[in-house]
């Protein structure tokens, strides 16, 4: 076994190492979770964390942990005979982000249940972290039939296992851990109101510090032992006070005017429920006993309203999360404490030798986070804030459509390409959508867009397990028994099961897609409220690929070049941000921005080949320059467009069209693009979801008759849009 890394060697991360010791002083506290970018110690410290932990007392032989004095009178090894148990330490268990449900709930032996009418039952993840830590690294990126699960058993401190008929529960009251990078997308609310507390942490940006980090990584991982050694003495006085701090946590007191102040900062910041009220109550109370004090005061309850609450107030899904720490300071100063009488205050948290060093940037700066030692000299966990509105500009037409004859000023060729750049405009407010979908049947990631074939879902079939069975179909696997009965030599009641006939249950449920996004950001769009009413629709739509557990990707194009303003990701906050930065003006390349989404989807269809994309391009259909599409001069840039949307129809790619096109005179460009790529075109104004009547219809009609008949799609398009 690997020696870990120590818990008191991780540099700075003050807040992430005081939450984490907190849940180890009173794991009634909730767990943690810890957001922040890649190598910044989250694991570290986390799995650093059970070392710290007291021993548990179990009953001896038991698998799922019953503890001698009060074991589980359900649990499946029971009944437990009464008396002395043995002693183990404490477990940290890691649930992997593609593990199975049976590997997280525990499995029953089909073939012994159906034959033998036994309930043989091994147990799972679940189990295993009764009365110790859960850890799920990359949390959010967690299937959504496994938070379900984790829900449950959170919520009710027992798994229940069914499968035909037959009932396990057992116990599982666990510390839930876990850490996740924000770019990569966010948190069910149901999930994320389920962790007690909530840390943001980042790198710190100080040489010197970071030096630290890479000279203790390095050392530890020269003489991993040798370096444990040297940091042993710092580790026992840590778990000595975490000791000390669970023995006096039930003389603490929690007075009135501190359940004053934590109402009153629930209530000024609009949390829902009452679940945060509780959660600060029992944060301050630990924040207490750490302290070595027996009453709770102000500051106890505004470090635990900085820890409990910026996950669970009230925002829209793409604000930054934090806290007001203005609002805080005076919703609190309404609620003096009560002046208590002085007590010594304890000795500073030993941080071991060599206390100045940085803050932690993951192990040698690496993506699994790393070593450690005094706090950051500045905010480790800094978050950047609103973009700074900028000024409006005045409204500049496109300078790629003028006439042909009309004479243009001489300039650089690159500065006519471009063409004069706009300031970026807020996007207008968001409204709700109908849902777009991908035709067909796929078998993509667990979402909520598009049909796929799914591991949880209404049953529709049966089939030949592939490798493990997961989910019987009862009715199946008995058909396919009973014509041998009389061959096997079946003389009693019981029905004679193979293996041969065990049949797998196939499922139909929803499966999420790859939203790419190709705005026009050309001169032609650049009218400041049309740009704004654009933003406002695609923003709309990132809402809802993110209720819908979507990949999103953005591609723009102006000027002369197509970019690929944020490759796919499954951190749709992160699309919302470079949208609300995207400038407009110059030519429009619509044939660059087309290949450009063809070749994102080429490279996303090796990475991935299971998850559908769904292609959104946001134009008026305009198309003015060639733009870098290889240097071809024998077609125009229109027919350069055409072309491109044919090859991306051609490859099946389900598409649509948001016309923005505006005005009395129209030239329905936008529809012949959608011609062009085999899918339906919408305005701006039905997109709305009391407006979108039969959109999805016409998308699967459009690529249905594609797909039947390639060389009619002409006229089946036309007819679809």
């Amino acid at each position: 076994m690997s020696t870990p890394y120590p818990f008191t060697a991780v540099v700075g991360q003050t807040d992430l190492r005081l939450a984490l010791l907190l849940n180890a002083v009173s794991p009634a506290v909730g767990g943690v979770l810890v957001r922040g970018e890649k190598g910044t110690a989250k694991s570290t410290a986390v799995r650093a964390l059970s070392a710290l932990l007291p021993q548990v007392d179990v009953v001896s032989g038991c698998r799922f942990s019953c503890a001698p004095a009060t074991p589980d009178p359900a649990c499946p090894d029971g009944p437990h005979e009464p008396g002395p148990g043995g002693v183990r330490p404490a477990r940290m268990v890691e649930l992997p982000v593609g593990a199975s449900e049976d590997r997280l709930v525990g499995a029953l032996d089909i073939e012994r249940a159906l034959a033998e009418g036994v309930k043989a039952f091994e147990p799972g993840l679940l189990a295993d972290a009764h009365r110790g830590i859960l850890y799920v690294d990359e949390v959010n990126l967690l299937h959504d039939h496994l938070i379900d699960l984790l829900l449950d058993a959170a919520a009710m401190g027992a798994s229940y296992v069914e499968r035909e008929g037959v009932s396990v529960r057992h116990a599982a009251r666990f510390l839930l851990v876990g850490t996740m990078n924000p770019e990569e997308g966010e948190l069910r609310p149901q999930l994320l109101d389920r962790f007690g507390l909530t840390v943001e942490v980042a790198a710190s940006r100080e040489p010197a510090q970071r030096v630290e980090v890479v000279r203790r990584r390095l050392a530890y991982e020269d003489d991993p032992a040798g370096f444990a050694t040297r940091w042993a003495g710092d580790e026992h006085e840590i778990r000595a006070r975490v000791v000390a701090a669970r023995a006096l946590l039930p003389k603490v007191s929690l007075g009135d005017t501190a359940l004053l102040q934590i109402a009153a900062t629930c209530a000024g910041f609009e949390v829902d429920g009452m679940r945060a009220d509780i959660v600060m109550a029992r944060t301050a109370t630990a924040l207490a006993a750490w302290a070595g004090r027996t009453d709770v005061r102000k500051e106890d309850v505004r470090q635990a309203a900085l820890l409990a609450l910026p996950h669970r107030r009230r925002r829209n899904p793409f604000d930054a999360p934090g806290l007001d720490e203005d609002m805080l300071d005076r919703i609190l100063d309404e609620f003096p404490d009560e002046d208590p009488e002085p007590e010594p205050e304890p000795e500073p948290e030993p941080e071991g030798p060599d206390d100045s060093g940085p803050e932690d940037d993951g192990p040698g700066g690496g993506p699994d986070g790393g070593p450690g030692g005094t706090p950051p000299q500045g905010d480790g966990s800094q978050d950047p804030g609103p973009l700074a509105e900028t000024p409006e500009a005045p409204e500049a037409p496109d300078s790629g459509e003028a006439p042909a004859e009309a004479p243009e000023a001489p300039q650089p060729a690159a500065q006519e390409a471009a063409g004069p750049e706009q300031a970026a405009v807020r996007a207008a407010e968001p409204f709700r959508t109908k849902m777009l979908s991908v035709p067909g049947l796929g078998e993509g990631a667990s979402g909520r867009r598009s049909r796929a074939r799914t591991a949880h879902g209404r049953t529709t079939g049966a089939q030949r397990p592939r490798g493990h069975l997961t989910k019987l179909h009862l009715a199946a696997t008995i058909q396919a028994a009973a014509p041998h009965q009389k061959a096997r030599g079946r003389d009693g009641r019981g029905l004679v099961i193979r293996k041969d006939d065990l049949r797998q249950a196939t499922r139909e449920g929803r499966e999420g897609n790859l939203v790419l996004f190709v705005v026009d950001a050309s001169g032609s769009m650049a009218a400041r409220q049309r740009m704004s009413a654009v933003k406002g629709a695609v923003l709309s739509l990132l809402l809802d690929a993110y209720q819908r557990r979507d990949k999103v990707g953005l591609i723009t194009f102006r000027g002369a070049t197509a970019e690929l303003a944020l490759p796919p990701t499954s951190s749709v906050d992160a699309a919302a941000a470079r949208l609300e930065q995207l400038p407009t003006g110059g030519r429009t390349p619509l044939a660059a921005g087309l290949l450009k989404a063809h070749e994102v989807l080429r490279i996303e269809r090796l990475r991935d080949p299971s998850r559908r994309p769904l292609l959104v391009v946001v134009t008026d259909g305009r198309a003015t320059s060639a733009g870098n599409v290889g240097g071809r001069t024998d077609s125009s840039p229109r027919e350069l467009a055409g072309h491109s949307a044919r090859l991306l129809q051609a490859g099946g790619v389900a598409s649509v069209v948001v016309d923005c096109e505006s005005g009395p005179v129209r030239l329905g460009l936008a529809g012949v693009l959608a011609q062009d790529l085999g899918g339906p075109a919408v305005t701006l104004d039905g997109l709305r979801a009391d407006s979108l009547a039969g959109l999805v219809k016409n998308v699967r009609t459009a690529v249905a008759s594609t797909t039947a008949s390639p060389h009619s799609s002409s006229n089946s398009n036309r007819r679809a849009a």
